[in-house]
């Protein structure tokens, strides 16, 4: 009897602390105070528009939207892909994907530009399994290439674009399903990676992330950066020749990192959760709003970075943001499965 008693002990004492380092390391304490120099441009009615990217040549967003009802999906989803011409003041989005025939429900985006065309590549995620849908966009015109499956395609995220045909992208997850899951998100366990794929081959070239989500490539530096949402790290990765990746170092970002844009000085804008444990219980329909965050990382050497909140706000102008894309002035900034995402104005462009 004292020996089940001890054991009894031990387990509560075991789940106590489990508990406890899951709400720390997840921004559960964390109080939200509001941030944000500048004003709510407009409010776009499109719904999950989790990836946003914007061509500064062209003067266009790319938008990845899908109605999700809750996150993760336990039934087929549908969504698209949609423009929005930048040299027009109504924002108004232009969805390039409705002829699309395919089950439709697109996460991470990248483009490539290649004379007057670009490629897109979109992960997409389905009740028959996840892939890669490439595209060719010409003008505001968008047509189906092929479509991409390899068992490497454990739990696509996030993907960025080398050229037409190479790309790296993020597996969320190690474990899918079951108990391997579980103790994956809430212990903070490092099971995800990043696979490249190199035109013919798929090789995993960087592992041991904590929910490993979006990705860039800096070409001028030859860096790519991963975020890592569960740890509140941006981990930076040296390219290689072949693909492979050389790690450098983590930025400490003190917030739940998701997907990662490059302005044109370099500097990565990310859009974040400061609450993991409230944005797990919103996806899941158990909240109805959970707080939004915006910071800026001027990257400049081996431990030589700064970190600035750009905007926070509690969720009740948009819940959970996932990306920020800017663009002058503005920012683009979009969630999970909101009805519609922002368009912030700062006061200045600095």
């Amino acid at each position: 009897m004292r020996v089940f008693k001890t054991f009894t002990l031990f387990i509560i004492i075991l789940l106590i602390t489990f508990i406890g380092y899951t709400l720390v390391t997840t921004g559960f304490f964390r109080v939200i105070e509001p941030i944000f120099d500048g004003v709510i441009l407009k409010k776009i009615p499109l719904k999950g528009a989790e990836d946003m990217m914007i061509s500064a040549i062209d003067s266009f967003a790319l938008i990845s939207s899908t109605n999700r009802i809750s996150y993760p999906p336990k039934t087929e989803e549908s969504g698209g892909l949609y423009l929005i011409d930048l040299k027009q003041e109504d924002y108004s989005p232009i969805h390039l994907t409705v002829s699309f025939n395919q089950a439709f429900a697109p996460h991470g985006i990248s483009f490539f530009k290649t004379d007057s065309v670009y490629r897109v590549m979109a992960v997409n995620h389905t009740t028959q399994g996840h892939s890669i849908e490439v595209f060719e966009l010409y003008q505001h015109v968008l047509h189906h290439i092929k479509t991409l499956n390899h068992p490497s395609m454990v739990s696509p995220n996030d993907l960025v674009m080398l050229d037409e045909h190479r790309f790296y992208f993020t597996n969320d997850h190690g474990y899918t399903k079951g108990m391997g899951k579980l103790v994956e998100e809430h212990g903070g366990l490092a099971f995800s990676n990043v696979v490249y794929f190199d035109g013919q081959q798929y090789k995993e070239v960087a592992n041991g992330i904590a929910y490993a989500n979006g990705l860039n490539f800096d070409r001028k530096r030859n860096l790519l950066y991963v975020a890592s949402p569960r740890h509140f790290l941006v981990k930076v990765y040296d390219r290689q020749q072949d693909g492979t990746l050389s790690f450098i170092e983590n930025i400490k970002c003190g917030t739940g990192v998701d997907n990662i844009e490059l302005d044109l000085k370099g500097k990565l804008w990310i859009g974040a959760h400061p609450n993991l444990t409230r944005f797990d219980a919103y996806a899941r329909g158990r909240k109805k709003t959970a707080p939004s965050e915006i910071i800026r990382i001027n990257y400049r050497n081996t431990g030589d970075y700064s970190v600035d909140k750009i905007y926070v706000e509690d969720g009740e102008q948009m819940s959970g943001a996932t990306v920020a894309a800017p663009f002058g002035n503005l920012i683009f900034t979009g969630n999970v499965m909101d009805d519609a995402f922002l368009i912030l104005k700062r006061s200045t462009n600095q």
